[in-house]
């Protein structure tokens, strides 16, 4: 569909306002769903998936509001495209707001000062790496955030956080920039050329339709899967209230205590759940990619064996599967980068010869200041990072690495919609430290690794693939790009200052103490660098080229041939955590599309559709209420995540 000024949909200021109202809500849901004491009070974890929960509960709020005006007036019902550029505004505040960003961020930039003792000799090993306006550095002054009891709103408070939530404000935005720039440079290669699939958008497009998805809710399918999945949610959570009540599943159970034996005790934590709505989401990914993703999780496991039988296991960290999945990162984006090489070719012609080139009224800017954006932005990233005490050639190695990985996930969003891309501990810093040692990287630039963990901890909540899915979006709604691209600034921008607002206003008021594990973490990590140097290390990266070349060969056996079921991202995904709790529910939902395309062929499929969207949805409302319930009493309440 294509997507010019003409015939683009009018988003109204309506549409504005109801995200400034609606941002700063959500950014008080996902910092109080934390928990005050951290994991063991946390009401779950809205954007450690693809697919962020809170956001669908708001749409689904919101259409429903939107039905009810409907009936008694049409002049102030909020249309598809609004109620579109809605989802992607709250989608990408919740990627700036979430628990691979703002969420970590927080914490760690007072925990140096407060934590510091004679025992673990922080003041000594790298506080004088920490610059006065990058963190907190008063510790007399940290009192009532850690113990609460007091509020934000003094003076005293607030200059305190003032300069340094400023200043990474200003990076995180800049940060998130640079990101929006490149899905400029790709938006038309993957969405127009190559029209990718984009599976995790689809129950968005259904919520988003004019008649509040009336075909889907009139559906008998859907209302099946969605009282399935929610009635397990409410009876758990009944159990998790009243003991007495008995629970259906909603835990992950370990079988790697039934392998007792060696070699086979090697096979370490393997936990088996059933979450419906992991079901439902690996239902509209394609079946080779589900079936790669529970195989090569299996395949890891036989790894580990493997090197128990051989003796291996006596090596740091071996067979590196951290490693290896990170190799496969750096694969699926030289894989991202050749297929889209013509695309880029002709981008590169229009930016050099200024012609207009593939600029048009679909792009919202041109492709030089899509790459002018880029430059610049790496220009102030280059500059806070060099005032923050990195050296320059460190800086540009970081980021290029954090930039591949954003590509590699933004492709594999595109195109195959995975449910989860974390890729744990294995980014920019664990890399570097592997290929120097932390002996050559030197204090300063380990110490600003530890402050700029927050985003490189993990990747579920990255802000690139919603930008793309926003793109895609915003061509199914006929929604004008420069609309769509002012209005994810903006989220982006108010987006991480409310989420600053929402974390201290908690936390002067309940308290810190229990959102440290974190923090604790980095600044750990930090201490063992600086307390035992090291070298690179070698069995490392020979991982990492390993990975990175499994990656490629798997890709040329796709091209190659036809029947070849493997993929490269299969492979890369299925190593890191969050494969642990989802890699069954995968396997079934695997079984179940093979099942149905075998014996009712695309048809059957397309009829089956509604019942895994509410299988999704489900999960998600009955989910998210248990979530803001627990967050209004004040107690633990079921979570049907983690």
């Amino acid at each position: 569909m294509k997507n010019s000024s003409r015939n683009s949909k009018p988003i109204t200021w309506r549409a504005f306002i109801c995200g400034v109202i609606l941002i700063p809500i959500n950014a008080y849901w996902i910092m109080a769903s934390w928990g005050h004491g951290g994991y063991a009070t946390g009401q779950s974890f809205a954007t450690s998936l693809s697919l962020y929960f809170n956001v669908i509960f708001i749409i689904v709020v919101l259409a429903a509001l939107n039905l009810l005006v409907f009936k008694f007036t049409r002049r102030w019902t909020l249309n598809n495209a609004e109620i579109s550029m809605l989802y992607i505004m709250l989608a990408i505040a919740s990627s700036v707001a979430g628990h691979d960003m703002m969420e970590i961020l927080m914490p760690i930039l007072p925990h140096a000062a407060w934590f510091a003792s004679a025992e673990n000799e922080w003041a000594e090993l790298f506080h004088k790496y920490v610059p006065q306006w990058l963190a907190i550095k008063e510790r007399s002054k940290l009192v009532d955030y850690y113990r609460g009891e007091s509020t934000f709103y003094m003076w005293e408070h607030v200059s305190l956080w003032l300069t340094p939530v400023l200043w990474w404000t200003v990076f995180i935005v800049v940060l998130v920039s640079i990101l929006l720039c490149f899905n400029l440079l790709l938006r038309k290669q993957w969405i127009e050329h190559e029209k990718l699939s984009y599976p995790i958008i689809q129950l968005p497009l259904e919520l988003t339709n004019n008649d509040f998805a009336g075909h889907l809710f009139r559906n008998r399918l859907m209302w099946m899967g969605f009282i399935g999945a929610g009635g397990i949610d409410v009876i758990n959570g009944l159990h998790f209230l009243y003991p007495t009540v008995p629970t259906l599943g909603g835990r992950l159970y370990d079988i790697g205590p039934l392998f007792t034996e060696k070699p086979w005790n090697a096979i370490g934590w393997t936990p088996v759940a059933v979450y419906p709505f992991i079901i439902g989401l690996s239902f509209f990914i394609p079946l080779d990619l589900s079936f790669s993703c529970w195989f090569f999780y299996l395949f890891w496991k036989v790894q580990r064996i493997l090197s128990a039988v051989l003796g291996l296991r006596s090596l740091p960290r071996f067979p590196y599967i951290d490693e290896q999945g990170f190799g496969g990162y750096m694969g699926i984006c030289a894989i991202a980068l050749y297929l889209s090489r013509r695309h880029l070719k002709q981008v590169w012609k229009s930016i050099v010869t200024g012609g207009l080139g593939l600029r048009n009224a679909q792009e919202p800017v041109s492709y030089r200041v899509a790459l002018a954006g880029i430059l610049l932005g790496m220009g102030f990233i280059t500059f806070f990072c060099l005032r923050a005490g990195m050296s320059l050639g460190v800086v540009w190695a970081f980021f290029g690495i954090y930039f591949a990985i954003s590509i590699a996930i933004a492709r594999m969003r595109a195109e195959l919609g995975p449910p989860v891309h974390d890729l744990h501990f294995a980014s920019s810093p664990e890399f570097l430290v592997n290929a120097l040692g932390t002996r050559k990287l030197g204090g300063a630039n380990l110490t600003i690794f530890s402050y700029l963990f927050f985003f490189n901890r993990a990747h579920r909540s990255h802000p690139i693939p919603h930008q793309l899915e926003g793109f895609k979006m915003a061509e199914s709604r006929q929604i004008n790009n420069s609309t769509l691209l002012w209005a994810m600034t903006f989220a982006a921008i108010f987006g991480t200052i409310a989420s600053a607002w929402a974390f201290l206003h908690l936390a002067y008021q309940y308290g810190t103490f229990g959102d440290q594990w974190v923090s604790w973490y980095s600044f750990n990590r930090l201490q063992s660098w600086l307390s035992v140097p090291r070298g690179a290390d070698y069995p490392a990266l020979i991982a990492s080229c390993v990975g990175f070349l499994t990656a490629i060969a798997l890709f040329g056996l796709r091209m190659r041939f036809v029947w070849w079921i493997f993929h490269p991202a299969g492979y890369a995904i299925s190593g890191s955590w969050s494969m642990n709790p989802f890699w069954f529910s995968i396997f079934l939902s695997s079984i179940i599309k093979w099942v149905v395309l075998r014996h009712g062929g695309l048809k059957a499929h397309r009829k089956a559709i509604p019942l895994f969207m509410g299988l999704i949805l489900g999960e998600f409302v009955v989910g998210s209420i248990w979530s803001i319930l627990g967050i209004i009493v004040g107690q633990p309440m079921y979570r049907f995540l983690y």
